[in-house]
């Protein structure tokens, strides 16, 4: 969950250092994978009882809420680049 985590702000970093719009692109959408793979570990957290269920959907709520603004830059991105 860390590395999840961890990856996504690191991976919208190293986009916003690439030559154009779409090595960027690419640097978000692995940043948004990387948030579904966070996602799926609170989901696993979950079903194994390791934390509270209210605590679990705060967590998904954000992570949800940054997919979502991850997705709305990349949109952006394609209106802008064609």
């Amino acid at each position: 969950m860390r590395r999840a985590s961890s990856s996504v702000p690191a991976n919208i970093a190293e986009g916003c250092g690439r030559e154009s719009e779409v090595e960027f692109k690419r640097f978000l959408v692995i940043a948004n994978g990387s948030a579904t793979e966070l996602e799926y570990f609170l989901i696993l957290v979950k079903d194994l009882n390791l934390v509270s269920e209210k605590d679990i959907i705060e967590l998904v709520g954000k992570v949800d809420q940054l997919k979502r603004s991850l997705n709305k830059l990349i949109s952006k991105i394609n209106t802008t680049s064609k």
